[in-house]
């Protein structure tokens, strides 16, 4: 099982608001031969950590690729600067936000990538959509053993 986080939480200038730019990311995806199985539903989601930034736009997506991990990263951060996503102050906010979560089980504490995702099973934000569309509690447990 491959996951994918998305979050956004501006909007583009040419796409829209941030659930349009999660559809058109699912899309852009799609287009670079990654097979998407299954979409959570759209959440809101207040800033981690809190500050006054507009609420987010999450979601998990189940997705079958050929890709490697590290090149499945490559086409996620290739993406995420299509959308004008420019790497600076940690925790900004931003038009788009895709995170390699899970891939195939893979352990790797060092990466890149570093996987599981290092703070995935601690944020609100990826579990709660990742529930609608596997089980939450077992890959918890399976990380955890």
């Amino acid at each position: 099982m491959i996951l994918i986080g998305l979050g956004s939480n501006l909007p583009h200038p040419e796409i829209g608001d941030s659930a349009s730019v999660l559809r058109e990311a699912l899309a852009r995806l799609h287009a670079k031969g990654v097979k998407i199985l299954r979409v959570s539903p759209f959440i809101a989601t207040e800033p981690v950590p809190v500050s006054d930034q507009p609420w987010y736009q999450n979601a998990v997506c189940a997705v079958e690729s050929a890709l490697s991990a590290r090149d499945l990263l490559a086409v996620l951060h290739e993406i995420e600067a299509d959308f004008g996503r420019v790497r600076g102050v940690r925790n900004a906010a931003r038009i788009l936000d895709l995170d390699l979560l899970i891939y195939h089980g893979k352990r790797d504490p060092v990466g890149p990538p570093i996987l599981p995702h290092p703070r995935m099973f601690e944020r609100d934000f990826v579990m709660v959509p990742l529930a609608t569309i596997a089980d939450a509690e077992a890959l918890r447990a399976e990380f955890d053993a």
